[in-house]
């Protein structure tokens, strides 16, 4: 399809939801400040437009820093209404990726997709060995769809970057992140990465017990980035084998707790996450280990962004309003001059709601998600790895609520927090710690006394500078000789009507009255011309 009757075709989505605004964006350039559809409206948009778009409704529900919850719990449940490619279409592009014939590699293929997704479909199939497979296929043509859309996508957050909104929110890096996110995922080798990274991460768990959690193993010699094969794992989903009945209430509380902790050392030790928790990529497998699928959809915390994820948890649980506020202000970047004395406010607003709830009642991913909104209502925005975090953590709790309702996550996280700071002073090798630190304090102690001399010699020769960077000054200049002009202006008129007045008062010769009424006109006309100036530039209040 070319790109003139794609954007046709959007045109016609538009026009039958009636979002009028992006119809004018796209075939007039018009670009006043953006009108957003209602929550149920924009998914529909999003759905009818097909699978690029589906994916951005995706990505744009984990940032809560630019949706409000609304938009981001209805932008959540988005699926692509798409039926599997046709078999014939799914059997060249997988011969092609492989490089053989498929009857050289697989003893059996089913041909039905067991499921299918706005990017992927998949296909149970059997090797020579015996072994049992998973092969996740790309949709064939998908890449030059992508990158056509992504082009229209990039096109009109340039016509939106003039507007108020687009600099706000800075809609050009936007779609940048976006288009590398959905190119990522194009690239079936990194999923296949990120499956072994993670599994890596999980067997050197130390809150939790590493052989009762896993992820498939990926077979990389029938692996390429549009073909994905993995290791069948036979089970079911966490809620399904929840509602069974067959868990007892014990086995339920310590699968609950295998979880929780599993996903806090990915956030805050590992700093690399799966984004994306829901009952669906869970698995509780025949022999009773849980295992993690489909790693499309990672995240990554930086050291600092965890340790300060520490103590914005530890600050709720404390209600401390005050402890988030300084939280907020050094992981979020402001769009704005921030209100900090409303944002305080509507933390103890948001964190009084939990002062009578025991820990049981606490909904902590709740809680955060708040935080994140009131952030972003006071002109702070968020990296977009705490949008990942958030909606991970969510679902994370969602789902831990569904397959069992006592769960507490606070409880569950607050023994860990002794090791997370002890972690966090001294690192995973505290003698590499304390060495290290030995060897900042003798730098510090050997340059000390050279840059204290260096100093004093300074002072005692009256040689001594300061720098100073002070930004906009030349703003607050101009600013300054404007108000000096005007005033010294104003004087003058003044000193001309006071002349004028003594003149006229003392004037007995007709040449005297001439040059009163002179006197007054100038000063009237100097006095209109200064009242013009001062009206025009707005600053008359």
């Amino acid at each position: 399809m070319s790109p003139p009757s794609r954007q046709k075709e959007i045109f016609d989505v538009l026009l039958r939801h009636g979002w009028s605004y992006m119809q004018q964006v796209l075939s007039l350039g018009k670009t006043d400040q953006p009108e957003l559809p209602t929550p149920t409206v924009l998914r529909n948009i999003l759905t009818d437009l097909g699978p690029v778009y589906v994916k951005l409704g995706q990505l744009l529900s984990t940032r809560p820093d630019l949706l409000s919850p609304d938009y981001i719990e209805t932008l959540s449940q988005l699926q692509a209404n798409v039926p599997p490619s046709h078999w014939s279409e799914v059997e060249t592009l997988l011969q092609t990726e492989l490089g053989h014939p498929l009857e050289t590699i697989f003893k059996t293929i089913q041909t039905q997709a067991i499921a299918a997704g706005s990017i992927a479909q998949i296909h149970q199939g059997t090797l020579l060995d015996g072994s049992t497979v998973a092969i996740k296929i790309q949709r064939p043509g998908l890449t030059a769809l992508v990158e056509r859309d992504i082009a229209l996508i990039t096109q009109v957050a340039q016509l939106l970057s003039g507007t108020d909104f687009g600099r706000q929110y800075d809609v050009v890096a936007l779609a940048a992140e976006f288009s590398s996110a959905l190119r990522a995922e194009l690239n079936f080798t990194l999923e296949a990465t990120y499956t072994e990274q993670l599994g890596q991460n999980l067997r050197s768990g130390k809150w939790f017990d590493p052989n009762k959690i896993t992820t498939p193993k990926v077979y990389w010699n029938l692996t390429t980035p549009r073909i994905l094969t993995l290791e069948w794992l036979e089970g079911t989903s966490l809620l399904t084998a929840g509602d069974k009945g067959a868990l007892e209430p014990e086995q339920r509380a310590q699968i609950s707790t295998l979880l929780v902790r599993a996903f806090f050392q990915q956030y805050l030790v590992d700093g690399f996450f799966h984004a994306d928790p829901h009952p669906g990529n869970l698995l509780l497998l025949r022999d009773g280990r849980l295992a993690i699928l489909d790693c499309g959809m990672m995240g990554r915390l930086d050291s600092r962004t965890q340790a300060a994820l520490v103590e914005m948890v530890l600050a709720i649980i404390n209600l401390d309003a005050q402890r988030c506020m300084q939280i907020t202000l050094d992981l979020a970047e402001p769009m704005e001059p921030a209100n900090l004395a409303s944002l305080e406010w509507e933390y103890h607003r948001l964190l009084r709601k939990y002062v009578n709830l025991s820990l049981t009642q606490v909904n902590t991913s709740q809680a955060f998600y708040e935080i994140l909104q009131a952030a972003r209502r006071n002109h702070l925005r968020w990296p977009s790895n705490i949008g990942l975090f958030a909606k991970s953590l969510t679902n994370l709790e969602g789902t831990g609520r569904l397959f069992y309702p006592e769960i507490n996550v606070v409880a569950e996280v607050r023994p860990l927090m002794n090791d997370m700071f002890w972690r966090q002073l001294v690192g995973d090798d505290p003698l590499q710690s304390v060495l290290r630190t030995g060897l900042e304090f003798k730098n510090l102690s050997l340059q000390s006394p050279r840059q204290l001399s260096f100093l004093l010699n300074r002072l005692s020769s009256e040689t001594l500078k300061f720098n100073l960077n002070i930004e906009d000054i030349n703003g607050l200049r101009r600013s300054l000789d404007s108000s000096a002009n005007r005033r010294s202006f104003s004087t003058v008129v003044g000193a001309l009507v006071i002349g004028a007045a003594i003149v006229s008062t003392n004037a007995t010769a007709p040449q005297f009255q001439i040059l009163s009424n002179i006197l007054f006109g100038a000063a009237s006309f100097l006095g209109m011309w200064l009242v013009v100036t001062i009206l025009r530039s707005g600053q008359l209040k």
